[in-house]
């Protein structure tokens, strides 16, 4: 591994052709030095902490086919001297970086590529149209490039005939209704209107998912999204698309994602997704799907996320919720199965996904396969409650709160506000610890968290989930994990003596008791009365709560 700055002397072997110096521990500029080797075809310096500007001389190495210096501190301006002389050059990478394209409108690049990544890099406001020129290309990826322009009218047909297209998270305007698309497009958060674009039949061979999610798009899901036979990430959250999800994605076998948040999209929940044995993420929150949850999405062995909140769904929950493995475990084969959507020539596509969980709303794509969440929240269940679910309130659930939910000593986050249920909270040094808004509007509970005390007769007290060691190693079934893993180092640094020794454990938790009685009579009414009329009733989401 290379440590430090390039060493000048590299400059001097005017022979070398290829320099592969990504992924070490490189820092300092990119010295000048570099565009004296004429015999360069491949220079890949990406992934590491270069700083500075990129020097002008590299426009001159005319034999050079690949120039990859993505993900470092590099910065300043482009131009076309920095492109001179490179008509060979095939495959570009400047992404994660802090470059800014200045060209001219009319610039003509003396290139023909086949791959260019800018993600990250500054390339708008206005819609390059040197692009059109390049009538090799395969994969563009432009995401976060400051783009605030409407879509040329030249944009789709050149477009016809790239592998990949990738525009997000810009603010691209335009009128998809009428596009016919030959390729895998991913525009999440633009500001694309109209109805979902055509697709060529050639789409159907492509794996990657197509997301437009975070647009003002409307109307139907078509029946023809079920052409795409290999889809498999379907995204279309955060838009106002109505009717039900289209019966022809059945025909999507390899599906192993469907994001169709804040829409309006109304209907039952398709017993048919229980076929799609690979579906990993199913995220329908914030819509009007009503009936039952399906008992067919419990064999789905490889589901990690079930995310169904804010709907008017109805019934009770199906126990058989448990028998979902992946649930069980965050050591899961799916990681590599789910961190990568398709494999390109040259790169790679995370999946991502936005979460609520604890009340926060985040992005999630590297740990992404880590997560295990359920959350059935502001609907109109009914009936007891599973031991394996985290997020219930805002239903109509009933009965005593299970005293085996204290087994569960993985468990990060419960909320069972506003629901009906009754008598003691079970006890135990976890549940304890989750905050009291967390089980308020159940007026027949008691018990801490809560400060209404119980009387003997109103349940039993639980058991303590600690064994003889007061180890508690066990793992359970828990899904709203949020695997955070900068409190679980923190934890385990200060306090991880504590779960060795049981005697300075008790005395630990004692003193901490002691201590939070003042402020905690003094302080939670007051949060209370807030939390009440802030929550009461769920305030529904909307499919326009997060508009780009």
């Amino acid at each position: 591994m290379l440590t430090g700055r390039i060493p000048e002397s590299l400059g001097q072997l005017k022979h070398l052709e290829i320099v592969l110096l990504f992924s070490n521990s490189s820092c300092g500029p990119i010295h000048s030095q570099m565009g004296n080797l004429s015999s360069l075809s491949s220079l890949y310096l990406g992934n590491d902490k270069l700083n500075g500007t990129l020097p002008r001389n590299l426009g001159l190495l005319s034999n050079l086919v690949e120039l990859s210096t993505e993900n470092n501190f590099i910065e300043g301006m482009i131009t076309e001297v920095n492109f001179a002389k490179l008509s060979k050059l095939k495959y570009l990478d400047m992404s994660y970086t802090s470059v800014v394209f200045n060209v001219t409108h009319n610039w003509i690049p003396p290139f023909q590529l086949e791959y260019i990544s800018l993600a990250y890099c500054k390339v708008g406001p206005k819609f390059p149209a040197w692009l059109q020129t390049q009538r090799s290309l395969q994969a563009l990826y432009f995401s976060c490039g400051g783009i605030v322009d409407t879509a040329p009218n030249w944009l789709w047909k050149w477009a016809s005939h790239i592998d990949l297209i990738v525009l997000s998270y810009n603010q691209i305007y335009g009128d998809l209704s009428q596009v016919m698309l030959n390729a895998s497009f991913n525009a999440n958060s633009n500001r694309f209107v109209g109805q979902l674009p055509h697709l060529s039949p050639n789409v159907a061979v492509f794996t990657i998912a197509n997301n437009l999610g975070s647009n003002y798009l409307s109307g139907k899901i078509p029946e023809f999204i079920g052409s795409i036979l290999y889809l498999k990430a379907f995204h279309l959250h955060n838009n106002s698309f109505s009717g039900g999800i289209p019966l022809s994605l059945r025909n999507c076998t390899s599906l192993g994602l469907i994001d169709l948040a804040k829409n309006k999209l109304t209907g039952n929940i398709p017993s048919w997704i229980g076929e799609r044995t690979h579906l990993m993420v199913l995220q329908l929150r914030s819509s009007e799907f009503f009936g039952d949850i399906p008992q067919q999405i419990c064999p789905l062995s490889y589901l990690i996320v079930l995310d169904l909140p804010n709907n008017r769904l109805s019934g009770s929950i199906p126990r058989c919720l448990n028998s979902i493995s992946a649930m069980a475990t965050t050591h899961n084969p799916i990681e590599d199965k789910f961190n990568t959507v398709v494999d390109y020539s040259y790169s790679r596509y995370p999946e991502h996904l936005l979460l609520v969980i604890k009340g926060r709303e985040s992005k999630y794509s590297r740990i992404l396969p880590l997560v295990r969440i359920v959350d059935l929240s502001c609907n109109n269940l009914s009936g007891g409650i599973p031991t394996e679910i985290s997020n219930l309130s805002n239903n109509h659930l009933s009965g005593e709160i299970p005293v085996s939910i204290t087994n569960l000593t993985f468990l990060s986050h419960l909320d069972l506000s506003y629901n009906n249920f009754s008598g003691r909270i079970p006890s135990s040094t976890q549940i304890q610890s989750f905050n009291a808004l967390d089980f308020v509007g159940n007026p027949e509970l008691c018990g801490a968290p809560l400060l209404k005390n119980c009387t003997e007769d109103e349940g039993p007290q639980g058991v303590n989930p600690s064994d003889g060691n007061g180890e508690i190693l066990e793992r359970s079934w828990f899904y709203n994990i949020g695997m955070e893993t900068g409190f679980v180092v923190g934890f385990l640094g200060v306090c991880g003596s504590l779960l060795c020794k049981r005697a300075g454990r008790h005395a630990y938790f004692k003193f901490l008791d002691n201590m939070k009685d003042g402020v905690y009579v003094a302080t939670m009414p007051k949060l209370n009365w807030f939390h009440y009329h802030l929550r009461r009733p769920c305030i529904r989401d909307t499919a326009s709560g997060l508009q780009p």
